[in-house]
């Protein structure tokens, strides 16, 4: 299973970026799917989900109305909107398949996880 994220770079704050996650070796469709993202120092922190026909997204309050995540299961391909950026969206970003953690309405990473792509916001 491989999981390819890409898109990301360098932009100013107010700015915006389109992440996007190619996968394979995986019937992609089956998985529900998300981001993360990681930024120096600190821990792994979900982003936004998405089930398995993009019929339910779920989104951290940090980037609700911000950030759209989308999927194209034909082209096995999952994709993060991400407008109105912020310095504190600096991060290693990642894409995983996902699952429901123990924790009430918050998600973790499941079996598989991408390389991760910087996004990187100056202000």
């Amino acid at each position: 299973v491989q999981l390819q994220a890409s898109g990301g770079g360098l932009v100013q704050a107010g700015g915006s970026l389109r992440l996007s996650c190619a996968a394979s070796g995986l019937t992609f469709g089956g998985y529900l799917m998300g981001w993360f993202r990681q930024s120096a120092g600190k821990e792994l922190e979900f982003v936004a989900s998405i089930t398995w026909t993009g019929g339910s997204t779920y989104y951290a309050d940090s980037v609700q109305g911000r950030f759209t995540i989308s999927r194209d299961n034909a082209k096995n391909t999952m994709f993060l909107q991400m407008n109105s950026l912020k310095p504190e969206d600096t991060a290693v970003y990642y894409c995983a398949d996902v699952k429901m953690s123990s924790t009430v309405g918050e998600w973790e990473p499941g079996n598989y996880r991408g390389q991760g792509t910087l996004v990187t916001v100056s202000s």
